[in-house]
């Protein structure tokens, strides 16, 4: 099956509104020539001025993350109305330092994922292994149970729009690097997970990102990989040329 390439950028807590407007007109360099999806994730404070300075370049936009209630007494939390409201389409859920610094379990990531799902946003799912789970033969384990508990109670149909994307841990702003063999054996094993959870189709289907410390001088071996449907990548998203690199990878 050939799936459409799906190349995104996090901005994590970079740029302001003018900075990121800035990065969208530089990332407008972009040929494309792969007819990728091609999406960005600025702060939600840049959200609306990245949605109108994108306007027919067909870049999709997300946040970061979102709240699992509607609206209510939630300081600083983002709702999915609020997300939608400004003109986002995706958002990313589950990301390792939303789990790691802010306490995201698989149980509130699972919420968060109806809340998303309720309001007609894309979910880009985010799984990854931290290096002592992989040093220790893990990685496999720690991505089943993400997999399982995070995406618990929903419908092939339900996800049918839905992204995953691989972070291992241990490669996320380190500078190491997954090798594409890593990358590619670990894509497969999450597909098959997927294929057990909602069927062979469904799995054969979903596009599967991997992210961690993507440059422009490694993208065009990783994408090389069968199981590699596109990148989620980090710092190099903030260098416009870089990711224009990225984006029209060979």
């Amino acid at each position: 099956m050939s799936r459409k390439p799906f190349i995104a950028g996090n901005w994590k807590m970079h740029n302001t509104v003018e900075e990121s407007v800035n990065l969208i007109e530089g990332l407008k360099a972009a040929k494309n020539k792969n007819n990728a999806d091609i999406m960005v994730a600025p702060s939600f404070t840049s959200i609306n001025a990245v949605v109108k300075a994108s306007v027919g370049t067909g870049f999709k936009v997300a946040a970061q993350d979102c709240f699992y209630e509607d609206k209510g007494a939630f300081t600083s939390q983002i709702s999915p109305v609020q997300v939608k409201g400004a003109g986002a389409t995706h958002v990313i859920l589950g990301h390792s330092e939303r789990r790691s610094l802010f306490g995201d379990t698989d149980e509130i990531l699972n919420k968060k994922v109806a809340a998303a799902l309720k309001h007609g946003l894309v979910v880009v799912f985010c799984v990854g292994e931290t290096l002592d789970q992989r040093e220790s033969g893990k990685t496999e384990e720690v991505i089943k149970g993400q997999l399982v508990n995070g995406l618990k109670g929903f419908t092939a149909e339900q996800l049918k729009d839905m992204v995953v994307a691989y972070e291992p841990v241990w490669a996320i702003g380190t500078g190491k690097t997954a090798t594409p063999e890593q990358a590619q054996e670990t894509h497969k094993a999450i597909r098959a997970v997927l294929a057990e959870m909602f069927g062979k189709d469904f799995a054969d289907a979903v596009r599967i990102l991997y992210g961690g410390s993507v440059k422009a001088d490694n993208v065009d071996a990783i994408m090389a990989k069968e199981d590699v449907d596109g990148v989620l990548v980090g710092g190099q998203a903030l260098i416009a040329e870089k990711f224009v690199r990225i984006i029209d990878y060979n």
